[in-house]
């Protein structure tokens, strides 16, 4: 007779064959469900299965890759270690714990179970690239291209694998190679997403914009609220100038995620260009809400302070967030701009190293071999600029294109600006050579500067926006020149020369420039004004002194507040008009109205205007007595326009490079007397010539003559010393090539 626990043993051993064979049909079940997407069967068969049978590793397995797909991390987690805890030598069982592993965050144990399946079956591309993903995600973006690569060697054609190979190459700025390997994985897969989305990031890195907007318009297609892919496309609509598109992507992205950091940051820079200052710290704040340690938004908090004029707090901003990422070259790029308010010269030159510590130093520099250099050849200039169009740096240069000699020089210019306008055409008409450089990659434009010969190279941007210094950095012409539209030095090894003058750079501070200094006869020239006549003195038919000031909102700083404050007590009946663009913005007006009411000065005595054409800009100068410099950050296009008109300007010289341009401008025609060295001298000067309207009526009239035929503000007697320049440049470097060639042995 059998005993009971025997017939127990066999009980059970039946019902194991039942729930195994049912399990045998099952799982295929299963099987066919997962692979038509029906999660929920998937799920509800696997569990039927462990129900009864709970180290089933197939059901397990299956359960968790179920979980997995449907985002189910902690789950999929859950049943994928118990799967592999039922059989531990399986691959990829460990390769998708791994991956569940990965979407939880856990990435030093994602990798264990990664490195661990790949140790248990070496010929596994997909445990490769995950692992890859992984190592991304530690920070180890070297390591994870050597996984991607494994498993592209395993499998040619693993679309996925180059996918997130081009990633990782981004994440080391190795943008030419990581959008070579976007387009490796859509000749693959001419459907995969995240491929897309890649090459157009890579693309917009490279400043390929209109293939960046090509690739996020085919991922929109398939998702059209894909905020994230819309927050991309805004960024190459803004890059392209096309604000309003931008805005309206910005917007879709908001609307399907109101949260979306980096949407607020699109905003706020779209604001910040469109002068809405109010807005775009309304943007800032909603971004640092979402992060408060976010160094984008507090850089472009610390840009709305600096429109405001407010530098103290614009530098501490950016303090902030290069505190947060040391090498962020937005925010050092704007503390470089927001220290020339500052009246430490050697700070301003250091703010400038440090750019090429962070930023150049890590850029390749090109080896230039060139046959012995003719020092009397026709020498090849190359200007590059996003300016040439209606800026005011325009005007600094489109003098010198007029009058090179083009028997000794031949000239091209390289245009980073996709924004095209009458002044471009104007620009374009006066080289031989123009390149349309707007779309060109750092690499693609050194790359044409070398191919094109370029003798001398000329960056006429400093670190202004806009500015190609990371093409500068990697020295494709055996020459580089810093000029004009900044004139103020780069802090680079890799640019020879700066343009200047005695007065702007004094020789006592030229040993903290990274450049030897080269001297013109003023640090930059201006535009002729076309049919300008002298016009007569406005306080004879007032009754009372106009005062001007046509410069930037953010060059009014409070010491320049303070002084004119007290010129206007002191100047009974006299009155300032301010004009700028920015003075649209009715946040911007009303503050700075306050600040002059703060000073004590009545509002109905501050007359603002904002925009217009040019010829309604230049025509204000009519209405003008006597022009006020600005500082410590001076005026430059807007003195010369002042002086060409016939208004003399009241210039005080600081210490910086930005703080004696307005200066060395009025002493450059030879307005000696209107140059003052302290706050006093300033208010004196203006309060002295105020009274003596015959003086100021003659010099009026005399005024304009003066400008155009002095070496400063004549464009042709100016491009000369310009080319005089070039030419010893050109010389004494080939005078270096040929001591080097005799000192080298046969």
């Amino acid at each position: 007779m059998q005993s009971s626990v025997g017939s127990r043993a066999f009980q059970n051993a039946r019902l194991q064959k039942q729930f195994k064979k049912q399990a045998e049909v099952l799982l295929p079940a299963a099987g066919a469900a997962y692979r038509q997407g029906k999660h929920a069967e998937v799920q509800a068969l696997c569990q039927q299965i462990l129900k009864d049978l709970p180290d089933h590793f197939d059901a397990r397995h299956l359960l968790g890759v179920s979980e997995l797909d449907c985002r189910q991390f902690e789950a999929a987690e859950a049943n994928l270690a118990l799967a592999v805890s039922i059989e531990p030598r399986s691959a990829e069982a460990r390769s998708n714990l791994g991956m569940a592993l990965f979407n939880l965050k856990r990435y030093d144990d994602a990798r264990k179970c990664q490195e661990k399946a790949i140790a248990l079956k070496p010929n596994f591309p997909a445990a490769l690239t995950n692992l890859g993903n992984t190592l991304m995600r530690l920070a180890l973006a070297e390591q994870a291209i050597d996984a991607h690569d494994r498993a592209i060697q395993l499998k040619p054609d693993y679309g996925d694998a180059y996918c997130n190979r081009g990633m990782a190459l981004l994440l080391l700025n190795r943008d030419d190679e990581a959008d070579q390997s976007f387009d490796r994985a859509l000749s693959f897969q001419r459907g995969h997403l995240q491929a897309m989305i890649g090459k157009g990031i890579a693309s917009l890195r490279l400043r390929h914009c209109d293939a960046a907007q090509t690739a996020f318009n085919a991922v929109l297609a398939v998702k059209p609220d894909f905020a994230e892919v819309l927050t991309f496309r805004a960024r190459a609509h803004q890059e392209m100038g096309q604000l309003a598109q931008a805005e309206a992507d910005l917007d879709a992205a908001l609307a399907v995620n109101p949260m979306m950091e980096s949407a607020w940051h699109g905003k706020a820079a779209i604001k910040i260009i469109l002068g809405d200052t109010a807005s775009a710290i309304a943007a800032c704040m909603k971004s640092l809400e979402q992060e408060p340690l976010s160094p984008v938004a507090i850089t472009m908090l610390g840009t709305c302070y600096a429109q405001q004029g407010d530098i103290t707090a614009a530098v501490a901003h950016f303090d902030r967030a290069l505190a947060i990422k040391p090498d962020y070259e937005e925010a050092i790029r704007k503390k470089i701009f927001a220290l020339d308010f500052a009246p430490d010269i050697a700070v301003q030159q250091a703010a400038r190293r440090a750019w090429w510590d962070a930023i150049g130093v890590k850029l390749p520099q090109r080896e230039l071999r060139r046959p012995m250099p003719d020092p009397n050849k026709r020498i090849v200039v190359g200007y590059v600029s996003s300016d040439f169009r209606h800026h005011s740096a325009a005007l600094g240069i489109k003098p010198v294109l007029r009058n090179h000699d083009r028997r000794e020089f031949d000239v091209i210019c390289y245009s980073c600006s996709p924004l095209r306008d009458v002044v471009t055409e104007e620009c374009q008409s006066l080289v031989e050579t123009w390149v349309d450089a707007s779309q060109c990659s750092d690499h693609e434009l050194a790359d044409r500067i070398q191919s094109d010969g370029v003798d001398i190279l000329v960056d006429l941007s400093g670190h202004t926006a806009g500015n190609r210094l990371t093409v500068f950095a990697r020295k494709p012409a055996p020459i580089q020149v810093t000029a004009w539209g900044s004139g103020t030095g780069t802090g680079m090894p890799t640019m020879d020369y700066l343009f200047t003058d005695p007065v702007t750079v004094p020789e006592s501070v030229r040993h903290l420039y990274a450049e030897k200094i080269y001297d013109l006869p003023c640090v930059i020239t201006t535009e002729a004004l076309p049919d300008m006549q002298p016009s007569a003195l406005p306080m004879i038919r007032n009754g009372y002194v106009t005062f001007g000031v046509f410069n930037r909102i953010d060059k009014i700083s409070d010491d320049a507040m303070i002084v004119w404050s007290k010129l206007l007590q002191q100047v009974a009946g006299s009155i300032i008009v301010i004009k700028n663009s920015a003075l649209d913005d009715p946040f911007l007006r009303d503050g700075l109205i306050a600040r002059f009411v703060a000073h004590g000065v009545a509002a109905d005595r501050i007359r603002c205007i904002g925009s217009n054409s040019r010829r309604d800009h230049l025509a204000e100068f009519a209405n003008i007595d006597i022009s006020l410099d600005p500082f410590p950050h001076n005026g430059g296009v807007s003195t010369w326009e002042s002086l060409q008109a016939g208004v003399p300007v009241v210039a005080k010289l600081g210490n910086g490079t930005v703080s004696r341009a307005g200066g060395a401008i009025v002493k450059a025609v030879g307005l000696h007397d209107w140059v003052a060295e302290d706050d006093d001298a300033y208010i004196a000067i203006a309060e002295k010539f105020a009274s003596m309207a015959s003086d100021l009526e003659a010099l009026r009239a005399s005024l304009p003559a003066r400008v155009a035929a002095s070496a400063a503000g004549n464009g042709a007697i100016y491009t000369r010393r310009v080319e005089q320049g070039y030419r010893q440049f050109w010389r004494d470097y080939c005078a270096g090539i040929s001591q080097s060639a005799e000192g080298t042995p046969d």
